[in-house]
């Protein structure tokens, strides 16, 4: 068993990685985009730019597999399994350089040689070495987070690692066979058919490919056939946006069904205004990453690192500097894109600190052994570091209580009568997490909900007349003039500012005013709180809001409008985010509008009825002093 293990140390490492992975998986969805991309796994639709079409297949094949498990879980179980495929190849890596600077100071004869594996380095102790980096790195907490939920970057970081084994394979092979650079270029037309994000990846291959390849003639023909080997690959994986566009899925974000939508889709073009947006948001970003980066790896792994980076500077600068390089142009790079959810952006620099990491850990046990420490006392220092970064990080990234979002989102559709309309834009806690449950577990699909932002793109419309043609129907003048006006905006053409913005909000007003009569319409607390106080957003005339439940209900009357009780159950988790604190706040506040609205009528026993809700199931929001004055 033990010669086993010593030689499937890996897949062992793995093992152990995925098995604590799933005691913080997230049993349903969480913030931001999980809800959307999970919806789009298990429909086979369009997920938002630039499309991960590769993540969206994997995934669909994936939730075929008859598990007993709900979607969401499955979904979530997948992005656990990518992580730990990874600390696979992060391992083999570590074993790959390893080997790699052996050999090298083997044949070199130098003074740099490699003494740690002439003068009895033990197996056992690389092994060790090479388990404490997949450690430090499947437990740093960005890393951590992407194996506990649905989302693209558990792949891609696993298509990270892909691409630096076969970079590195290729490097230090004997053989010099183009097949080698061909896996190389395979494994990039994986990774871009996933996320972008792989073009940081582009300075280590090529750093590697050059120094063995040179600048020669030779060199550039193993490009060339390299490149004709691996676009076609890459195209054929993104065929799959018009193909799967063309035949009208539930989530069709884009519609690429041509080549303008595709291009646009797939360059990710209404992103490309956050990216390269201004010195001061990048300055913002890079305090961010800077005062962010020790707690990834628990403090600890930060000074491992840097005893690694002195260590691999002196024995082996071409590899030193080949890293170094990826690792400041992805920073460089990451921090001007000014977005709140930059954590992921910053992934293939966590990777490569991580193999800093595991060679600080390798000079930690040849100083040890200078010191003459019996190799148990050694192995088990090492051993204990291992699980700090696990017994650190574990409450930030802890989601197996995660039920927030799911009981959010049923709370707000469920409280509303059949065929509801609600107009949001809280794509991060409900919207997007809508997706899901209404497409996937069938859950109120009479509600119409409309995305108020998503409401300034054309190919949304074309999405809203296919899932909810009769609410669209009433608005086809003001949805075509708006498509028509927004087209030449989109197309980089000169448009009428004034007359976009007019279109815009005439559809807004009218998507209530001529769908009311039919069926009950709702807006959130945020459009209430922002646009409607700026005036942007204005209700038809003759109407006004009551607050309803968790969101504003349209209505025409002056009368006392009655609401259910607040009978529902939100569930909040141990450790609260600020996607938590904010649906905390959102759901108090809504319960207080509607203690303040009972009062007005003189309803103080329905008054208590709510403001005992909040009371009790959210006690971090602070009920304003006038209403518990006027309950008195």
């Amino acid at each position: 068993m033990l010669a086993i293990l010593r030689k499937h140390y890996a897949i062992a490492t793995a093992a152990i990685v995925f098995i604590i992975y799933l005691f913080t998986l997230a049993p349903s969805v969480i913030q931001i985009d999980s809800g959307e991309l999970a919806a789009v796994q298990a429909t086979l639709g369009i997920a938002h730019p630039t499309g991960y079409p590769l993540f969206t297949m994997l995934g669909y094949l994936f939730l075929k597999i008859p598990l007993p498990f709900a979607k969401i879980y499955q979904a979530n179980l997948l992005a656990a399994v990518w992580c730990a495929l990874a600390i696979v190849l992060f391992v083999k890596i570590f074993e790959q350089l390893v080997k790699g600077l052996a050999t090298k100071s083997v044949a070199q004869k130098t003074k740099q040689r490699m003494k740690v594996i002439e003068t009895g380095f033990t197996a056992d102790q690389k092994i060790i070495v090479a388990i404490a980096g997949g450690f430090y790195l499947a437990f740093s907490k960005t890393f951590w987070m992407q194996s506990t939920s649905v989302e693209v970057y558990s792949l891609q970081v696993f298509l990270f690692t892909l691409i630096i084994f076969t970079a590195l394979c290729a490097h230090y092979s004997t053989e010099n066979k183009i097949t080698d650079w061909i896996y190389v270029g395979l494994a990039l037309a994986f990774g871009f058919a996933n996320h972008m994000t792989t073009l940081l990846t582009l300075p280590f291959a090529a750093i590697l490919f050059f120094q063995k390849e040179k600048f020669t003639k030779q060199a550039f023909k193993k490009i060339g056939l390299t490149a004709v080997v691996s676009l076609p690959v890459l195209f054929l994986i993104y065929l799959y946006l018009p193909i799967r566009a063309a035949s009208q899925p539930i989530l069709n974000w884009g519609n690429p069904v041509n080549f303008e939508n595709f291009w646009r889709h797939f360059t990710g073009k209404q992103y490309q205004v956050w990216l390269f947006a201004s010195f001061e948001a990048a300055g913002k970003q890079f305090k961010y990453f800077l005062s962010n980066f020790p707690s990834e790896f628990a403090y600890a792994g930060l000074f491992l690192g840097i005893a690694g980076i002195i260590f691999l500077f002196k024995r082996e600068k071409k590899l030193f500097t080949a890293l170094l390089i990826t690792f400041l142009f992805t920073v460089l790079y990451s921090i001007n894109y000014d977005i709140v959810d930059i954590d992921s952006y910053f992934l293939l620099t966590y990777i490569i600190f991580s193999f800093f990491i595991a060679f600080g850990v390798l000079q930690l046990m040849l100083y040890l052994k200078t010191k003459s420490l019996r190799e148990n006392y050694s192995l088990a220092i090492v051993g204990l570091l291992c699980f700090v970064p696990l017994a650190i990080n574990r409450s930030d990234t802890d989601q197996s209580d995660s039920y927030t979002f799911e009981d959010y989102t049923k709370a707000i559709i469920g409280s509303m009568e059949p065929n509801s309309l609600i107009f949001s834009y809280q794509w991060d806690y409900f919207v997007s997490a809508s997706y899901y449950f209404q497409n996937v577990e069938s859950f109120r699909k009479d509600v119409a909900v409309i995305d108020k932002e998503l409401l300034r793109r054309s190919w949304y419309y074309h999405q809203l007349q296919n899932n909810h043609p009769a609410v669209m129907k009433k608005i086809e003048a003001e949805s075509s003039a708006f498509v028509e006006a927004v087209k030449l905006f989109e197309r980089d053409e000169d448009f009428d500012p004034n007359l976009l913005e007019q279109n815009y909000r005439a559809v807004m007003t009218n998507l209530i005013g001529k769908n009311i009569e039919e069926r009950n319409c709702y807006i959130g607390l945020e459009l209430f709180q922002n646009e409607m106080q700026r005036g942007e957003f204005t209700l038809p005339k003759g109407y006004q809001l009551v607050p309803h439940l968790l969101a504003f209900k349209v209505v025409k009357r002056t009368e006392y409008i009655p609401a259910p009780d607040p009978k529902f159950t939100i569930r909040l988790p141990k450790e609260k985010n600020k996607y938590i604190q904010f649906i905390e706040t959102t759901v108090g506040t809504m319960l207080t509008y509607r203690a303040a609205y009972e009062l007005q009528f003189g309803y103080k026993e329905r008054a208590k009825v709510y403001i005992e809700k909040a009371k009790k199931d959210f006690p971090g929001y602070q009920i304003p002093y006038e209403i518990l004055r006027g309950m008195e």
